[in-house]
């Protein structure tokens, strides 16, 4: 594990117990940015988890909610797609830590403008 990798690593949290994962290669995320996309149960719990991309709120919602819940890089790339993340980072509500250590392993992120 060369030294990025373990400070991507430290205890940065993305909710209280639980370590913030980060994607090493925003280049490797190419997840769905429109049509409908049906969550998995362990990152939305209720019984229907379609999410309309389509819609702005809802496409801002579940990048929100994957960026918190997810638990292996797996799920940060089928779910997220690095230039859709770089356009939404300005406007995500997230966990102080988990935005940290995004920011830490992509700098790109800290400079990213909110879009009009």
């Amino acid at each position: 594990m060369d030294r990025r990798d373990r400070r991507s690593a430290a205890p940065s949290s993305a909710r209280p117990g639980r370590r913030a994962l980060v994607a090493p290669d925003l280049t490797a995320l190419h997840g769905p940015t429109t049509g409908t996309a049906v969550l998995p149960h362990r990152l939305f719990w209720q019984a229907d988890r379609r999410v309309d991309l389509d819609n702005p709120h809802l496409l801002r919602w579940m990048y929100e909610t994957v960026l918190r819940e997810a638990g292996t890089l797996d799920e940060l790339r089928t779910w997220l797609d690095g230039p859709t993340l770089v356009r939404l980072w300005p406007e995500l509500f997230l966990p102080r830590a988990l935005r940290a250590a995004w920011e830490e392993r992509h700098p790109a992120l800290r400079t990213a403008v909110p879009v009009g």
